[in-house]
């Protein structure tokens, strides 16, 4: 059975302020290496390294809490309040220990940047961008669990008037920091990273006020099961795997910028702006994808196995549509698109360059990530991950560094190595979705206590299971 107009219809009202929300937190990214990019190709380099290591840690622990997902969103569908109550009073603590860890292994960035080889003249600046970005950790993880539990809860406005105010905040501080406005002395790419700080504090406050009639009454009363170790490492096991998947498909990602600076710091540059402009394109499938989890996550809890196969499949649609838009816009304006982010001429050479090579890998980049959303909706996390080690790791970046250097392709040759890496990532975790939800669909239970009693009984009663072994709606 395909997926039917009104499972189209629920997705989209779903995923456009999901969508809105991620490319607003882009765009916040976007606006620091613009900024950055009108200062010096040092700055602009310094800030993709600042941010990729800044990033590699805190993906870790981002994508852990991110088994909110499917324990909150299968919560909603099955009515049960107690069980959301849990669900985001874990997040917050588990939010405080990771951003603890991630505190401890950030404060060392430049001494590890220099280890791995990147440009004298980068280093101490991309140093101080994450020393400044640092504090910012601790908020930005807060927000993280806000964000995907009133998500799975389907209540968005909060979430998108929070990421709106952020935008205007974080350009102000940017104006101010980076070019040394308003008395501030000019700090370049460390007036990024302080930007970033103040924005994220802002951020996890502001969801805080605003959200809290929607969050108070799963916060007001402590629920001391959630200090219980079994559920906890239940929680974690979940969890342990979204956060090695992320970090994998981010840290090819980081290791292809790294290859990059030790070709050149022009090199690095070029590719922080094709990148940059990739990764925007990329947060609408990704928004997609986290839409999609909810529904089949919410399908589950409510026992509509039927529905939640739709909703997979419809997500699947919805991506390669959009993508398949942006990889024609690759091709023909490539460019136009990269005089955006910078006036260097030869940074703006190499990065019109390699935006066409981003037009070929934009299908299999959408496929795969709402696959994974789905899969994650179901609670299916370990299969993604070992998709990323074989997909990026054993494929795509073996590929690329072998083209670049023996190949000598340089930094085309590291971004023939992303496009054989998505693909093959896109491939299995496309094959997985098909076999997985041909099983039979059931809730994901951590705790060693009974589950409260539905709120509604009426939100419990979905279709009936399909038969082992049905068809994947696409």
């Amino acid at each position: 059975m395909k997926p039917t107009r009104s499972d189209f219809r629920d997705l989209i009202r779903l995923a456009v302020p999901v969508v809105t929300v991620q490319v607003g937190l882009m765009i916040m990214g976007v606006v620091d290496t613009i900024m950055v990019g009108h200062v010096s190709a040092a700055d602009l380099a310094a800030v993709a390294l600042g941010n990729l290591y800044f990033m590699s840690t805190a993906i870790v622990a981002m994508g852990i809490l991110f088994s909110l997902d499917p324990l909150v969103a299968q919560a909603v569908g099955a009515g049960d309040d107690t069980g959301i109550a849990r669900g985001v009073q874990r997040g917050l603590l588990g939010a405080f220990g990771l951003g603890s860890i991630a505190a401890v292994v950030m404060f060392p960035a430049g001494s590890l940047l220099a280890l791995a080889g990147q440009p004298e003249d980068v280093v101490p600046i991309a140093s101080g961008y994450v020393r400044a970005a640092l504090p910012g950790v601790y908020p930005f993880l807060a927000f993280v669990v806000f964000r995907q539990t009133l998500q799975a809860m389907g209540r968005l406005k909060p979430i998108v008037i929070t990421v709106v105010l952020a935008n205007v905040i974080n350009l102000f501080l940017n104006w101010v920091l980076v070019f040394g406005h308003l008395g501030a002395p000019p700090m370049g790419a460390v007036g990024t990273g302080w930007a970033s700080t103040l924005s994220r504090l802002f951020m996890a406050g502001a969801l805080t006020l605003v959200a809290w009639p929607v969050l108070a009454p799963y916060l007001r009363a402590r629920r001391p099961e959630v200090f219980h170790l079994k559920p906890a490492l239940r929680m974690l096991r979940l969890g342990v795997p979204i956060g090695i998947q992320l970090s994998l498909e981010y840290w090819a990602f980081a290791a292809t910028s790294l290859l990059m600076g030790l070709i050149s710091t022009l090199a690095l540059a070029g590719h922080q702006v094709a990148i940059s402009m990739a990764a925007l394109t990329f947060m609408v499938p990704l928004g997609i994808g986290q839409a999609c989890g909810v529904l089949v996550g919410r399908a589950v809890g409510a026992e509509d196995s039927e529905r939640a196969r739709r909703a997979a499949a419809a997500g699947l649609w919805i991506s390669t549509a959009f993508m398949t838009l942006t990889a024609v816009m690759f091709f023909t304006l490539p460019g136009l698109l990269a005089a955006i982010y910078t006036s260097d001429a030869a940074v703006l050479a190499l990065a019109a360059s390699l935006l066409p090579l981003a037009g070929v890998f934009q299908v299999a980049d959408g496929l795969q990530v709402v696959a994974s959303g789905a899969l994650r909706g179901i609670g299916d996390t370990r299969a993604p991950m070992i998709t990323n080690v074989l997909g990026f790791w054993l494929f795509g970046l073996p590929i690329g560094i072998w083209l670049a250097f023996p190949g000598g392709m340089g930094p085309h040759g590291l971004w023939w190595g992303l496009v054989a890496g998505l693909g093959a990532v896109a491939v299995l975790l496309y094959a997985r979705v098909r076999i997985r939800f041909a099983r039979d669909l059931g809730r994901i239970d951590i705790e060693d206590l009974p589950p409260a009693p539905a709120a509604d009984a009426s939100r419990t009663s979905g279709s009936p299971e399909l038969e082992q072994g049905s068809s994947f709606p696409v």
